[in-house]
């Protein structure tokens, strides 16, 4: 075999087998993107209030639907919706502020977790202050509406929402938005006591992004909704209401589906739940497209430039 023929096997051989290491890298790209698409979905489709909607509790069950949710998971006791808003979801609390971070209200697995209260709080929300906790996420499920109240036109157009506890609606109306970090102890400190409390709810309305003037006072009962925040690594946004005897009729001033401001970040209680964008599919089809042209082309090159040294060998080897 001529020393020509020997290196357009070896040129062949080298060529396609770096073909197929970056096809293979391509394909794999392409495929780990797919899945995590697919695996976003499904963990926003768990988190969706739809799939808890059979259990809440309405004036025409009595609650028989919810104590089927209570039969399955006993640490459920409460529901909390916010009007206006998808956060209609039912509330536990575990012995400790870990386990409902993974773990759904139905007791099982998962990643989008369950809106939970603060595991030193009284389950009655007898408490001078309660902390629920949800995960930020994309697609506004769980808490991820929340950071929505930043803006103005959200906070004052959604005033109330519905804390369903003991077999009884009681009502919310929201007067604060505040940032905070989640190690802040002058924020997360659950059922403030005594001389304390002015000082708290003080501390409160001197950081609020927003304010509502409602009269809250050291002898009202106040609840947090916290999540994490896009501004910081370890920051909380919180909303805070007043929980009133009085129940409030189900109207929001909303802005038309589609018309809030911002766009979602993911994220956790935790740390964050990251979702897959979509746009990272379109480089991947892009650069497998590319890749396939560059082989065709490649090779077209190759048949092309040995043609040409086996012309140019033959003339030398002539002159010689």
């Amino acid at each position: 075999m001529s020393a020509g023929a020997i290196g357009k096997k070896a040129y062949s051989l080298i060529n396609g087998i770096a073909n197929y290491a970056v096809l293979m890298t391509i394909l794999l790209l392409v495929a780990f993107t797919v899945y995590a698409l697919w695996d976003s979905n499904q963990l926003h489709h768990a988190a969706d209030k739809s799939n808890y909607a059979i259990y809440k509790p309405t004036a025409e069950n009595q609650g028989a639907s919810f104590k089927e949710l209570q039969a399955a998971n006993p640490e459920v006791f409460a529901w909390l919706s916010v009007y206006g808003t998808n956060i209609d979801y039912p509330v536990a609390q575990g012995q400790d502020n870990m386990k409902y971070v993974n773990i759904n209200a139905e007791g099982q697995f998962s990643m989008s977790g369950a809106i939970f209260l603060n595991c030193f709080n009284s389950r009655d929300f007898s408490d001078f202050n309660s902390i629920l906790y949800g995960h930020h996420m994309a697609n506004r499920v769980m808490f991820g509406k929340i950071e929505y109240f930043d803006d103005g036109e959200v906070f004052f157009s959604h005033r109330y929402g519905n804390l369903y506890y003991d077999g009884a609606d009681h009502g919310l109306e929201f007067f604060a938005f505040i940032h905070a970090d989640a190690y802040d102890s002058t924020v997360f400190s659950p059922n403030v006591q005594g001389g304390e409390r002015q000082a708290y709810l003080d501390g409160i309305i001197a950081r609020a992004e927003h304010i509502r003037d409602i009269g809250v006072t050291v002898d009202d009962r106040i609840i947090l909704l916290s999540t994490c925040s896009s501004c910081s690594t370890n920051g909380r946004d919180i909303l805070i209401g007043r929980i009133t005897s009085e129940v409030f009729e189900e109207v929001s001033d909303s802005p038309a589906p589609g018309s809030w401001p911002g766009q979602a970040v993911t994220g956790g209680r935790h740390g964050y739940v990251e979702a897959a964008p979509v746009w990272l599919l379109f480089p991947a089809i892009l650069l497998f497209v590319r890749l396939i042209s560059y082989i065709s082309s490649s090779n077209r090159m190759g048949r092309h430039t040995y043609g040409q040294k086996r012309r140019w060998g033959y003339v030398w080897d002539s002159q010689g």
